[in-house]
């Protein structure tokens, strides 16, 4: 046998083996302490392992806080422009059918730049699971006021407050999806607690299942903290999440056909 041919017998389709490792990379984060993401990337990690799904999922991160994801999970990436995930879920999800296809985009992101991309993406209910990380500020670019920021919410660009006379309400996302015809499954979950968690875990799962059973777009809406950009301590931010953000942001699932 020559040199050539053992390389081609090596290299050939059927010797390809996928080496399965652990999901969740052993890297340090750079999210700022008590940020929501890292907890939500480990329940995201637990359930590609427990589905058995890690050859076959491909997630595409947009710009904005969770842009340097693919260095904590292991499975394919996909980089997208500002607010662009949607539309390359699509192409992605339409070209390789059999792969699980999911975004993971910061409210800032998706509800901003990209709102026309997930409101056409959802209404034409691309098989696909988008990941919604809703913090009520631009966390990665200094603190702006974003979409989904609260009424009198202080941020870089609004200290004195949001003012809704002139920059509208706080846009509840979840609320103007679920009304879309191609969405199956939209939720609003949270992960600061235990319980949380578990009900966090359970939503992403069944997205995951939805993709599998070809049933349409799932919406999973996370609420969040950002300490930094509140400019609050962890504990701090949990609470102002919880008294703040959850009466106007309520968990719960909106809509599961």
């Amino acid at each position: 046998m020559t040199a050539t041919t053992e390389i081609n017998n090596i290299i050939s389709e059927e010797n390809l083996v996928y080496k399965k490792t652990d999901v969740l990379l052993d890297n340090e984060m750079h999210y700022c302490p008590g940020c929501t993401h890292g907890v939500i990337h480990k329940v995201i990690a637990e359930v590609i392992e427990e589905m058995d799904i890690q050859d076959k999922t491909i997630g595409v991160s947009p710009v904005g806080c969770s842009v340097l994801a693919y260095n904590y999970l292991d499975i394919d990436w996909q980089q997208a422009a500002h607010g662009r995930a949607p539309a390359l879920a699509t192409a992605t999800a339409r070209l390789m059918p059999e792969k699980y296809v999911f975004t993971y985009q910061g409210d800032g992101d998706l509800a901003s730049i990209g709102c026309a991309e997930i409101i056409h993406a959802c209404n034409r209910g691309e098989n696909i699971v988008v990941v919604f990380v809703n913090n009520a500020i631009y966390g990665m670019t200094g603190g702006q006021m974003a979409p989904t920021t609260l009424e009198n919410q202080v941020t870089a660009t609004s200290p004195y407050g949001r003012d809704c006379a002139s920059t509208g309400a706080p846009m509840k996302i979840s609320e103007m999806v679920s009304l879309l015809p191609g969405t199956r499954f939209v939720t609003r979950q949270s992960a600061e607690t235990a319980g949380a968690v578990r009900k966090l875990k359970k939503a992403i799962r069944k997205g995951f299942e939805n993709t599998r059973e070809k049933k349409g777009l799932s919406f999973i809406e996370i609420v969040g903290t950002c300490s930094s950009g509140w400019k609050l301590s962890p504990t701090q931010s949990n609470e102002w999440m919880k008294e703040n953000m959850f009466p106007y942001y309520p968990l719960g699932t909106l809509k599961d056909e």
